[in-house]
């Protein structure tokens, strides 16, 4: 098969199991196809597929990270401040390491919302359907909704990171409070502990709760620096932390900050 021709079956597939779409007309402008694919894979319910369908969606996601380019963890430029810490501004998708944080909701398998700009919804689409039902089994033994700060680790699938940790979030609504503040760094010393007990060695942190759930970008960036390198000078386990963003507002904030 073509990498055109993976998609299309793909999405035949996923609209395979619509009957209200099966006879949907596939567009035919890649772009398109594109953002069909990953509707159908953001509102997939977690259940169960043929094992012929995960070896094409894998080989196809594999190849459209390929086509991105991936960045290795080990090549950034590490700060004045710490020599374990980098600052990053790109996608967080394509960034080879050991474990990229996903800044999860509640439920902890992923954004539904179809083509969502949060990074809960990107990252799932570039790992494939498999990431969600690893949460969807993680959630199922836990038995309730993950409580804010607290994180939990999973496969990265078609990811070029080994791993994907997902946590919740305070979500701001109103005055910023002390609790929400004391919450934020619960998030990045959980994910912190989790990649240490699992052995890892680099981890990268997206921008916790600054998107979708309005925890001002400063404060944010202020409280993870501080936490990251408090847990770093009692554990030496882990070697590499970057944090990762997206807009330049974000990457000035972190630049002052890490010197």
């Amino acid at each position: 098969m073509t990498h055109t021709e993976k998609r299309e079956y793909l999405i035949k597939e996923l609209l395979g199991e619509l009957p209200q779409y099966r006879d949907m007309e596939i567009p035919g402008e890649e772009e398109e196809q594109k953002r069909l694919l990953r509707s159908l894979m953001n509102i997939r319910s977690p259940r169960l597929i043929s094992d012929e369908f995960l070896e094409i969606q894998d080989e196809y996601l594999r190849e459209e990270v390929e086509r991105k380019g991936v960045t290795d963890s080990a090549s950034l430029p590490v700060s004045s401040l710490d020599s374990r810490l980098a600052l990053w501004r790109g996608d967080i998708t394509t960034l080879k390491i050991d474990a990229i944080v996903n800044a999860a909701n509640s439920a902890l398998r992923g954004c539904f919302i179809p083509c969502h700009s949060c990074v809960d919804n990107i990252i799932h689409s570039v790992s494939g359907i498999q990431l969600r039902l690893a949460c969807d089994e993680l959630m199922k033994k836990q038995g309730y909704d993950e409580p804010t700060g607290k994180a939990k680790i999973t496969p990265a699938y078609n990811l070029p990171s080994e791993y994907v940790i997902h946590t919740v979030g305070p979500i701001v609504s109103g005055c910023l409070t002390d609790k929400h503040c004391r919450q934020l760094a619960d998030c990045y010393q959980s994910c912190l502990k989790l990649a240490a007990d699992n052995g890892l060695k680099s981890i990268a942190f997206c921008c916790i709760s600054t998107g979708e759930f309005h925890f001002p970008q400063k404060k944010a960036a202020e409280i993870a620096v501080k936490t990251v390198t408090d847990f770093l000078g009692k554990d030496t386990s882990v070697e590499k932390v970057v944090f990762n963003v997206f807009r330049q507002e974000d990457y000035d904030i972190y630049q002052k900050l890490m010197g």
